[in-house]
């Protein structure tokens, strides 16, 4: 009875692995479609904040109290800061992360969708001292939030 069970498991998975195949193979289902999504490019390959910024459209953004950006004073371990940014800005679409120091500034940038809760929590790699951004995109318009973190050892420079 145990090894008609095992068998009947087997049977179903693989006729579920083959529907699938066959989906696959018709163009119904695309795998590549979850990764093809476009992503920014030149915010991404910039080498300096003002690159970044120009590249993701933020001109000069202003200040609001509604970003908070949480990172540590002092990060021990340069190649794990924890980075933390709450945005309260009604109508938030989207939270950029940047580096100041670090050969390509932009760390992370997240795009959310209407009721998502736009918060964000990294860890991210820092070369050295330098200021960590926040950008946020709110209602058409660009706010920034930035605080340095003293890094102590490691990093991206070991």
């Amino acid at each position: 009875m145990e090894m008609n069970v095992t068998r009947r498991t087997v049977l179903r998975g693989a006729g579920s692995l083959g529907a699938l195949s066959a989906l696959i193979a018709a163009g119904v289902l695309k795998p590549t479609a979850a990764f093809a999504a476009e992503w920014n490019k030149a915010a991404f390959e910039a080498q300096d904040t003002t690159g970044v910024l120009k590249g993701l459209g933020a001109g000069t953004p202003g200040e609001h109290k509604g970003l908070i950006l949480k990172v540590p004073d002092i990060a021990e371990n340069g190649a794990v800061v924890p980075v933390d940014v709450v945005s309260t800005i009604p109508n938030t679409v989207s939270i950029a992360i940047l580096v100041e120091k670090n050969p390509l500034p932009l760390s992370a940038h997240f795009d959310f969708a209407n009721g998502a809760l736009p918060e964000a929590a990294v860890r991210l790699k820092l070369g050295q001292t330098s200021l960590v951004k926040a950008v946020v995109k709110a209602d058409g318009k660009f706010y920034i939030a930035q605080k340095e973190v003293k890094v102590t050892v490691g990093g991206c420079g070991g």
